[in-house]
């Protein structure tokens, strides 16, 4: 199988020919067209930007469990659209992804799709309860070979488990990465920065604190341990302030920004809407310019969608009642386009959405440099364009989209998956 993309820029700037033969780049440059076998599937990408295809580190795929929400099907068709290549899925599902059985079965659902490379999460602990730790080792001996463990949704709050589950990992270059809300800062019922807008509403104060005391103590174990931590939807400028010194220390920690932390603030919340209620909150400001000049200068490794899909009984409730969480992987690279403008050329995009997840994932065939041997994983984009967003366009089975209504810079307009076209002209091949 063969695959000559025309005219590309990679990475914004060299207009180039790209030759995929048999899943792998075969040759860049002007002479790649000349190197084609007869009858070679051409796709025209005059005028687009060529990436490597987008890596996931936070994606709630919601199977098995509640398909009624998402599956890894139209979770892998969400991924596709966006630009994705790679996503990880997370390990809250029912039953948890504490077993090497549990990992195999979404490893085996994401290769029966077949658009994505879905990459289970292991959860840390057995039933996400924070007191055992999961099969571990099993995981990651499995064919899935998972290298990323979280119990997202709750936070390893006993930093004797969190410290065990760091020793663990470090054996097979594995990383935690957590969930940071301390219970006793900011329990269940929490589901508004804490400040006046909170205080105005009503609404049970989650504060920036409560996220900041783990991040303080889990970089400390990264420390003591000589593990790695990785650092999930951070979302507060204390929280920065504490990685920032850890990295300068020379403590193995890496963490990621939502899309959404980089651009809706807690105003939104005024109107109690529970598209807007999400874990960790929306943040002020403040927080927001934190977080895109933290993403800027590189303290920010990554950006991860926590694309968290909920059916319409479960989201459209009173805000106190309703779940957290919103979509995310189709409009990612949009948002991230439209926040980080003036600060991001194409090669800041590639490096914060696919090279440097790809590293913190372990996925070593995913966010290379589109040369010859790599493989072909490309998204392209149109950096020209201006999209509104219509949740009724979504291809996940939810619609739970904070950005409904909202204009983007850049649209992908194709996306190759190991020399498979999986979306073309914006539509799902």
């Amino acid at each position: 199988m063969s695959l000559l993309i025309k005219g590309a820029a990679l990475f914004g700037t060299e207009t180039s020919d790209l030759l995929v033969v048999d899943g792998r780049i075969a040759a860049v440059g002007s002479d790649a067209a000349s190197q084609a076998p007869a009858g070679v599937e051409t796709l025209d990408a005059d005028g687009l930007v060529a990436l490597p295809g987008l890596v996931d580190l936070h994606t709630h795929l919601r199977q098995p469990g509640r398909e009624d929400a998402e599956t890894v099907l139209t979770g892998s068709q969400a991924a596709a659209v966006g630009g994705y290549t790679a996503v990880l899925a997370m390990a809250n599902t029912t039953p948890v992804t504490d077993t090497a059985e549990a990992a195999l079965r979404v490893w085996e659902l994401g290769r029966e799709a077949g658009l994505v490379d879905v990459q289970p999460v292991g959860a840390v602990t057995k039933g996400l309860a924070g007191e055992e730790l999961a099969e571990l080792g099993l995981m990651a001996r499995s064919a899935a070979r998972v290298r990323v463990f979280s119990d997202d949704g709750k936070c390893v709050h006993d930093a004797r488990v969190m410290r065990r589950a760091l020793e663990y990992v470090k054996a097979f270059g594995g990383v935690v990465s957590q969930h940071s809300q301390d219970p006793a800062l900011a329990g269940p019922g929490a589901c508004c920065h804490e400040g006046e807008v909170s205080g105005r509403l009503g609404l049970a104060g989650w504060p920036g604190i409560a996220e900041e005391v783990i991040v303080a103590r889990d970089v400390m174990l990264a420390k003591h341990t000589g593990s790695r931590v990785h650092v999930a939807h951070v979302s507060s400028a204390g929280s920065i302030d504490v990685i920032r010194w850890a990295k300068a220390q020379g403590i193995d920690v890496t963490c990621e920004v939502t899309p959404h932390h980089l651009v809706l603030t807690t105003d939104l919340l005024v109107g109690y809407d529970p598209v807007y209620k999400v874990n960790p909150p929306l943040r002020p400001t403040e927080d927001v310019l934190a977080l895109r000049e933290a993403l800027a200068d590189g303290t920010i490794d990554a950006v991860a969608t926590d694309h968290a899909p909920h059916a319409r009984h479960d989201k459209e409730h009173a805000f106190v009642d309703a779940a957290f969480g919103m979509l995310g992987l189709e409009t990612a690279l949009g948002v991230v386009r439209t926040a980080m403008d003036d600060d991001f050329d194409w090669n800041d995009i590639a490096r914060v959405m696919s090279r440097t997840p790809a590293r913190i994932a372990g996925l070593d065939d995913h966010g290379g440099q589109l040369a010859p041997g790599e493989a072909a994983h490309v998204t392209l984009v149109d950096p020209t364009a201006r999209v509104t967003v219509d949740r009724a366009a979504s291809v996940s089975l939810s619609r739970n989209n904070p950005w409904h209504g909202h204009e983007l810079t850049s649209r992908v307009v194709h996306t190759v998956f190991g020399g498979k076209v999986t979306v073309r002209d914006g539509a799902l091949a």
